[in-house]
């Protein structure tokens, strides 16, 4: 069956080419297009298509206002299909936050590049069919009804690894302003993300925590009170060094199947390999199976795993990889995830 598809667009040429790549594949089906967030609305009501691919910048009704209302009356997977990316990344991030599950940079020069990425937007699109779209509220960013840590005079765990793909942005944020900073475990991130979009997500969650959330690079030693994130065009590893025994960011030129630039795989593997049983792992929503190799490595070096459940993942397919290797230990709702990390740390 077809994948009945909505275009919403304020450029009537983006509307035209696009309904001319999406409907030259056979498994699409473009049912209409709407011209703004408000049309979009109506359209998406009516027509309950399987799929949106939706610009942001429309005038009075943009994406923002699109996504809310669409998320508020009929919850549908949407791709975001926009130049803003370009110059300003802070609304795809509020678009993911509203529930919006993916996102592709339109090229600058518009229409004449557009046919150079056709396979890749249908192919997303494909992929986020079966996604369930997951709204993260203000209040749910915040919250933490975990008690105040008590001084230990030991802690098990050395590090933490979080990784993620389509869908994770949000829940990345979300887990990590749960945090707050009653977590003493250094935490090295792996977000399936383009190069451009990393600096700005590193600086968006920077300012939502007490904890100093930073680019990884080679060299770079995990900290208690540090934030890592793995960088978008390279995979990272963790080494221990020479006779001090100090752990550092390494790059790797590992390559794995699964994914590449960042691999979830390349830093959990290593993870494993330097911590053992100091090692915490948490796979959130995404695509395909990276991460679930890690995870497995960890659960099999003594360390604790933590998988997102299927109701709270946009895209349940990196915690069910993990889950069917048969070492995770916790599965859990996101808004449970970070509560329980700072329980065991």
């Amino acid at each position: 069956m077809k994948l009945q598809t909505l275009i919403v667009d304020d450029s009537a040429f983006m509307r035209l080419l696009l309904s001319d790549v999406l409907s030259s594949d056979p498994g699409l089906d473009v049912i209409g297009t709407a011209k703004d967030g408000l049309e979009a609305v109506k359209m998406t009501k009516k027509h309950r298509p399987d799929v949106i691919v939706m610009d942001m910048e429309m005038g009075e009704y943009n994406g923002l206002y699109a996504i809310k209302h669409i998320m508020e009356q009929c919850p549908t997977p949407i791709m975001i299909l926009s130049s803003v990316g370009n110059t300003n990344l802070e609304p795809i991030f509020d678009a993911l936050r509203l529930g919006a599950v993916d996102y592709m940079n339109k090229p600058v020069r518009g229409g004449s590049k557009i046919r150079t990425m056709d396979q890749e937007l249908i192919s997303r699109l494909k992929g986020i069919n079966k996604a369930r779209p997951q709204i993260v509220k203000n209040n749910q960013q915040v919250q933490n009804t975990a008690p105040k840590k008590k001084k230990k005079s030991s802690d098990r765990f050395e590090i933490l690894i979080i990784g993620a793909s389509t869908g994770g942005p949000s829940a990345v944020e979300q887990i990590i302003i749960s945090l707050q900073d009653e977590i003493d475990v250094p935490i090295v991130i792996c977000q399936h993300m383009p190069p451009n979009f990393i600096d700005p997500f590193v600086r968006r969650i920077n300012s939502r925590t007490p904890l100093n959330v930073m680019l990884g690079t080679p060299g770079m030693e995990p900290r208690k009170g540090n934030v890592i994130i793995c960088p978008g065009d390279a995979n990272l590893e963790l080494k221990r060094r020479g006779k001090s025994g100090k752990v550092q960011l390494v790059a790797s030129e590992k390559t794995f199947k699964e994914y590449n630039n960042p691999s979830i795989n390349a830093i959990m593997l290593s993870a494993a390999a330097v911590y053992k049983d100091a090692s915490l792992g948490v796979l959130l929503t995404g695509m395909g199976k990276d991460g679930a190799k890690g995870m497995k490595a960890i659960g099999e070096s003594g360390g604790l795993t933590v998988a997102q459940d299927e109701a709270s993942s946009v895209i349940f397919g990196m915690p069910k990889a993990a889950i069917e290797a048969g070492k995770v230990d916790q599965v859990l709702d996101i808004k449970e995830i970070g509560t329980y990390l700072i329980s065991v740390t």
